[in-house]
């Protein structure tokens, strides 16, 4: 989701190879981009020197690639994580909890890598991410509400979320880019907006554009009809908090990321100003994870 709106910019700078498990045909003839297949946890294709590189896939198979094969010639590594390292580590469901062993695994895995051969290393542990309709926490919400025009709401679920646009994202990656007081640090990374979950979910039913009628349910009740279907550790999480510090991003970056845009989960909607160079920090990007649960 990220990559879908940080390829654009990247292709004015000069050369970029894109790499993924699938080729996007449609973007392969855009100035400045190349795009290859290939899997961190199998075959990769032969890469060229290269002195940047993205990581905005699962942080745990791409800090394991890096150690054992990443190009020399590679001098700055800005990497997509989760703030499930944080939020899911005393989870009541075990697999939670071991997600954030992993991620804080491949957290430490990454940096220790890049410092043995010195290479500038940020990682980004993001809440929610939405934005593109491709997300598989609030687009399938979104289109469930738009397919049956009305949608559960769990009254007292009042754990606050923070979800951020992938364009933000986007935004901050160019922004650390070259930004060497970023260099060996973890920066949790929200969006621009704290609000309940059930308020989000309202917002998300009520538009605009109007999805679908808002459908009040006791949590209780949402707790009994969801168990066996729904992990416990969501169901607990539903009045939990799940939001980020943006202090430091804000402090040694500049990041300023939009207030949640219901309108965006299901597509992004167009923005009052391209990402551009590297001046961009999320203060005029469009916007108004992690999971939401």
């Amino acid at each position: 989701m990220v990559g879908d709106f940080l390829l654009p910019p990247l292709g004015k700078h000069g050369p970029v190879l894109a790499i993924s498990r699938n080729a996007r045909v449609t973007v392969q003839a855009e100035a400045g981009i190349q795009w290859q297949c290939g899997d961190l946890g199998g075959e990769m294709p032969p890469l060229p020197a290269c002195d940047v590189v993205f990581s905005l896939g699962p942080l745990d198979a791409f800090s394991a690639w890096f150690a054992r094969a990443a190009p020399a010639s590679v001098r700055r590594v800005v990497a997509l994580g989760s703030m499930s390292a944080e939020s899911k580590r005393d989870s009541v469901d075990a697999t939670e909890r071991a997600l954030s062993e992993r991620l804080c695994h491949a957290e430490t895995q990454l940096m220790e890598a890049a410092r043995a051969r010195r290479v500038g290393c940020t990682i980004f542990r993001s809440t929610l991410i939405y934005g593109s309709g491709r997300d598989r926490s609030l687009a399938p919400i979104a289109r469930w509400a738009r397919r049956w025009r009305v949608l559960p709401i769990p009254r007292g679920a009042a754990g606050l979320r923070q979800p951020v646009h992938a364009r933000d994202l986007a935004a901050a990656c160019l922004a650390v880019a070259d930004n060497e007081s970023t260099y060996g640090k973890i920066y949790p990374m929200g969006g621009g907006e704290r609000l309940r979950f059930d308020d989000m979910l309202r917002r998300i039913a009520l538009g605009p554009p109007r999805l679908a009628w808002p459908l009040p349910i006791p949590l209780p009740l949402l707790r009994a009809l969801a168990r066996g279907r729904v992990g416990a550790g969501a169901l607990a999480r539903l009045t939990a908090p799940l939001i980020a510090d943006n202090s430091a991003a804000a402090r040694d970056f500049g990041y300023a990321p939009c207030a949640f845009r219901a309108q965006d989960a299901l597509v992004a909607q167009s923005c009052r100003r391209p990402i551009d160079d590297g001046e961009s920090k999320g203060e005029d990007a469009c916007g108004d994870e992690g999971d939401a649960a």
